[in-house]
């Protein structure tokens, strides 16, 4: 059994551990994180299946709606100057 500290793991303790990992995950809805030389590199958690579709997702997240008929230009863009 590995042991799993502040649900963090090695990544040469996951190769070894993958499937007991995964079932930890699954039986506690926990996500794991994997390290690499200490520094996180993936992140292990339960699949949750959603219903709403990309557009649905967005809905509402618009907070500013202003001329949005208008051309951009160049000079609009932040990046750019």
């Amino acid at each position: 059994m590995v042991i799993i500290m502040q649900n963090e793991v090695s990544k040469s303790q996951f190769k070894a551990k993958a499937l007991e990992i995964f079932r930890h995950v699954e039986a506690t809805n926990e996500s794991v994180i994997v390290t690499d030389y200490g520094n996180p590199a993936i992140e292990v958690r339960k699949y949750h299946a959603t219903e709403n579709t990309p557009l649905q997702l967005l809905k509402g997240s618009v907070i500013e709606y202003i001329d949005p008929d208008q051309p951009v230009g160049e000079d609009d863009w932040e990046i750019l100057t």
